[in-house]
């Protein structure tokens, strides 16, 4: 079960008088990243969204494991761990190595291993 913040509302916070700031808003929208990338940086954030997706990924920030032991991490069968695997692979977010028959999956990068590792420390300090 997921729980929500509970968001009070704080009017102190907001601006009391419509101001715009043309030079601040000028110099930050040539800074922003483009729509395509924004695009895709937000299908990463649904992708750890889904707590099996973050069980996986957070499981392979800490070693490399194979998909039988993935799917006991995460309680699942092994089919759906392979379709979870496949999506992850999708999305360059995990890889794979082959040993004999048994496929090793790791994190794809250590930008990955960051995300994960920032997103759980961040939600351990709210």
């Amino acid at each position: 079960m997921t729980t929500t913040p509970d968001v009070k509302t704080d009017r102190a916070a907001d601006c009391e008088i419509h101001c715009v700031h043309p030079d601040a808003v000028a110099r930050v929208e040539a800074q922003l990243p483009d729509n395509a990338l924004i695009e895709r940086a937000t299908n990463l954030t649904k992708v750890v969204s889904d707590p099996t997706r973050l069980r996986i990924l957070s499981a392979l920030a800490l070693e490399e494991l194979c998909v039988c032991d993935l799917a006991v991490i995460a309680g699942i069968n092994e089919s759906t761990m392979s379709h979870q695997l496949r999506y992850l692979r999708a999305l360059d977010l995990v890889t794979f190595k082959k040993v004999g028959r048994i496929a090793y999956y790791r994190l794809a990068s250590t930008h990955v291993t960051r995300l994960i590792a920032d997103m759980l420390e961040h939600a351990r300090t709210m």
